[in-house]
């Protein structure tokens, strides 16, 4: 019996522990651990178009022709060409939890031409600047499912997010139109569900997200993700797109992780591309929590290149940490007939990580020509709504 009982205490203490140290889990948890826990000094709210402050009792209340509360205004009116439209914009401390948000159609202009961009604590830099579809996992403009634990895609039609975005005393998120035909757009539902904290952890990191393409890359010169980061902050994932230009396995170059300094040499470096997406000896499609491939096909006909592939990782369980500074890399190298051999394709990439404070500068996005050079053209992309929604506000 007493055996019994000292272990039941030794379970009891191992609980609280763990418990304990569950709540100070990097802002990049998903929560699972910490359910159990009741905090103090948090509220629940969420920002649609129909309460865009998430303000407390004012959700829908707008009126339809059925009547006031009843579905009167959940979408997005017009925002034109050129304009940029505020999702979110409050002042106070809290967490944004998850986004969802889907767009009228499942088109690949739309897809690299609406802007997400996100400031944490009124920096005038956004710490977050990438074209939605990307954001949201969609490689190439191409609608695909992606199932994984910080990114869900439903065949282009619903995007979400979880990944904790913390803010110590105001959060701006807005989207841009820079759709290349001049087109207007309206039909866009959101809702971005937050909690506000009367106060956040010393050591909590801002998150940050980070859009690149090289299209085509340079053979020997190695594609960047990130080289901009300012430390303490980690490595939270990444999403990379790959259209191979040439014959031959593309997949041999390693990834490199330059933290803290390093010049010539990494001090993490893997052994290839498909391996650090968690494969080996190619690519299949995949789905798992944080690791996987969602696009492995043959590009469409009319479109250069031979192959598409898409492919996550989220750094969940094992993130990078800097101290200083990081500077993430792909190499460009494949597996010709006669070896190992240098490569140019098309590469584009999503990089999101941490820090403490939010990023003094962004590298520029690519222009608009560059982001839609060679997406794919999806001749079924339709209206999903079958034009027949109209919002009266």
């Amino acid at each position: 019996m007493k055996h019994i009982a000292v272990r039941f205490i030794t379970l009891i203490l191992t609980s609280v522990s763990f418990l304990a140290s569950a709540a100070s889990l990097p802002a990049v948890s998903n929560k699972a651990e910490t359910l159990p826990l009741i905090p103090k000094g948090v509220s629940s709210r969420a920002i649609s178009w129909e309460n865009r402050n998430g303000e407390v009792g004012k959700g829908g209340m707008a009126a339809s022709r059925i009547g006031v509360g009843r579905k009167g205004s959940p979408c997005m009116g017009l925002v034109k060409n050129g304009e940029t439209a505020t999702l979110m914009d409050i002042a106070g401390t809290g967490v944004i939890r998850h986004i969802w948000m889907t767009l009228p159609g499942r088109d690949p202009a739309e897809y690299r031409n609406l802007i997400l961009r996100m400031y944490w604590d009124n920096s005038k830099v956004p710490s977050v600047e990438v074209p939605i579809g990307d954001f949201f996992g969609l490689s190439h403009g191409k609608a695909v499912n992606v199932n994984s634990a910080y990114i869900t895609n439903v065949l282009g039609k619903g995007f979400n997010c979880w990944f904790s975005m913390p803010f110590r005393k105001h959060a701006k998120i807005t989207i841009q139109n820079d759709m290349p035909d001049g087109r207007d757009l309206s039909l866009i539902f959101f809702q971005i569900d937050y909690e506000l904290h009367d106060s956040l952890p010393a050591n909590i990191g801002l998150f940050h997200a980070q859009f690149r393409r090289q299209n085509p890359t340079v053979q020997k010169q190695d594609f960047i993700l990130i080289d901009n980061a300012e430390g303490p902050g980690y490595f939270a994932g990444c999403v990379i797109g790959v259209r191979t230009l040439g014959g031959h396995w593309w997949g041999e170059g390693e990834m490199k992780f330059y933290i803290d300094g390093d010049k010539d040499f990494p001090t993490i470096c893997g052994t290839g591309a498909e391996d650090y997406f968690g494969n080996a000896w190619g690519m299949d499609l995949f789905h798992t929590p944080y690791i996987g491939c969602t696009l492995l096909e043959p590009v469409p006909q009319g479109m250069k290149g031979l192959e598409l592939i898409s492919m996550y990782r989220f750094h969940v369980t094992d993130p990078i940490y800097f101290k200083k500074d990081l500077k993430v890399t792909i190499q460009q190298i494949g597996w010709m007939d006669d070896g190992l051999g240098e490569r140019s394709d098309d590469w584009c990439s999503v990089a999101y990580w941490y820090q403490a404070k939010p990023v003094k500068k962004m590298p520029s996005l690519p222009d608009r020509a560059a982001r839609s050079a060679d997406v794919v053209l999806d001749t079924k992309a339709k209206d999903a709504t079958g034009g027949q929604w109209t919002n009266p506000q």
